[in-house]
């Protein structure tokens, strides 16, 4: 299988987020400094300097203000880290990336599949071979996922409330694919416009699955819209979807080879 992976991009937003949850701590290190103030300098003692005097009338706001800035920008850096940062895996002693666990769940396939990674817009993980061109949207949080038809749901707990920003939320995934791969569909109908490609856009399969990658997610599946599994089951999904869709060679070569012109990636 060919990989096509945007390193780059993902090491800049894997740094993106650290150095914003790092902000994020030294605001909330501010608000800690702030809130000693009364103990410090006494509102009615006099101040050393104009700074000293505007903390000693306004440290309630300063305190209370970076407390909630703070709090913002770690979550906002550990929703970065979650999906750009290697981390450890529960059951698991694999410390990897969300799109490596995917390559891995992959591996195996020949070249005629080709897995693009952070390379294309339109997809952040997309997989392109004789099972046609498959998008996956990844989860990775932790947690019992219902899916009844189009309707997704989390079941309540205190540490869902806990890390609301920094967890990814199930939302709906089946929507959020179903967006993806229209865009899929209108970059290759351009290209068959401006004559790059001489497919029959609207014949080629063009499907997708949600993936959970977190081994501590449990899925209670009943006749959801969209495929949905864990990494352990994509491989055995594309392989019954290569099965079950027809694709000639040379229109799969055709498109194959039109991503990989539009795909920014690292050479290895």
């Amino acid at each position: 299988m060919k990989i096509f992976r945007n390193t780059s991009e993902i090491k800049k937003k894997e740094k993106l987020g650290r150095r914003i949850t790092l902000i994020g701590l030294a605001v909330l290190f501010i608000g800690l400094l702030a809130s000693f103030t009364p103990s410090w300098f006494p509102p009615d003692s006099p101040a050393p300097n104009a700074l000293i005097r505007f903390v000693q009338l306004y440290w309630v706001y300063i305190s209370f203000g970076a407390l909630a800035l703070g709090f913002l920008a770690s979550n906002v850096g550990s929703y970065y880290i979650n999906r750009f940062a290697p981390r450890r895996w529960p059951g698991s002693n694999k410390i990897a990336r969300p799109d490596e666990l995917l390559a891995q769940g992959l591996k195996g396939f020949d070249d005629k599949y080709a897995l693009f990674l952070w390379s294309l817009p339109q997809s952040s993980y997309l997989l392109a071979g004789p099972s046609g061109i498959l998008a996956f949207t990844l989860k990775g949080d932790k947690g019992k996922v219902s899916v009844s038809g189009d309707r997704w749901r989390e079941k309540f707990s205190l540490g869902r409330i806990l890390t609301g920003i920094t967890r990814e939320g199930v939302g709906n995934p089946g929507r959020e694919l179903e967006q993806i791969k229209q865009s899929i569909r209108e970059l290759l109908q351009k290209a068959a416009e401006s004559g790059d490609i001489s497919v029959d856009v609207n014949d080629f399969p063009i499907d997708g699955a949600v993936v959970f990658i977190n081994p501590q997610a449990e899925l209670d599946l009943d006749n959801p819209t969209v495929p949905v599994m864990p990494v352990s089951n994509v491989k055995k999904f594309v392989r019954n979807r290569a099965r079950a869709v027809k694709v000639s060679g040379p229109q799969l070569r055709e498109v194959m080879h039109y991503l990989e012109q539009q795909a920014v990636y690292d050479k290895q």
